[in-house]
């Protein structure tokens, strides 16, 4: 079992962050998706209050894949080109930011969230901040589908270049 990186295939901790967050976001997908096509519906409510929770919890591993990008830096499979290095940064930014977006809401709203039974934020009296409130409601959602959007476009891509002759199989380095 390797461990780390290498230049050839991604380590036994990469590929479990990344199958383990595909698993996860195909779930906040689903449940968004749900949501936005049955809102109120028994689905609906039984599902979306799983949102916020995976929505944090996938925030703290794309906080931890980061770091453990940035540690193996100089040992992973170098990049096919510079379109898939900058999608690749799209979608490590976007692992970050939809969420943090989501966070933000939850502050300005001043309601309390405890994702897991964890404190993270208490609820507070007063009015909301409108300004975080406003930022979430106008991108959280957007950037979510720009984020799906681009999951898409990495699997279409992964599958082309597995497929396509002379091309590099860059699905293999992350099966193991």
């Amino acid at each position: 079992m390797q461990l780390m990186d290498s230049t050839d295939r991604y380590g036994t901790v990469s590929r479990t962050l990344h199958w383990g967050m595909a698993v996860l976001l195909l779930w906040q997908f689903f449940i968004a998706f749900t949501r936005m096509v049955a809102e109120d519906s028994t689905l609906d409510n039984l599902l979306w209050g799983a949102h916020k929770p995976t929505g944090f919890l996938l925030l703290v591993l794309a906080g931890l894949r980061l770091v453990w990008a940035l540690s193996n830096l100089a040992h992973r499979p170098p990049s096919v080109n510079r379109l898939a290095r900058l999608g690749h940064i799209l979608l490590y930014g976007l692992m970050l930011l939809v969420p943090s977006l989501g966070l933000l809401r939850q502050y300005g709203s001043g309601k309390a969230f405890e994702p897991f039974g964890l404190s993270l934020m208490a609820g507070r009296e007063g009015d909301e901040i409108s300004w975080m409130v406003d930022l979430g409601n106008l991108l959280h959602g957007e950037l979510g589908l720009i984020f799906l959007l681009l999951i898409i476009g990495h699997i279409a891509m992964a599958g082309i270049h597995r497929r396509r002759s002379g091309d590099v199989d860059v699905l293999s380095r992350m099966i193991g």
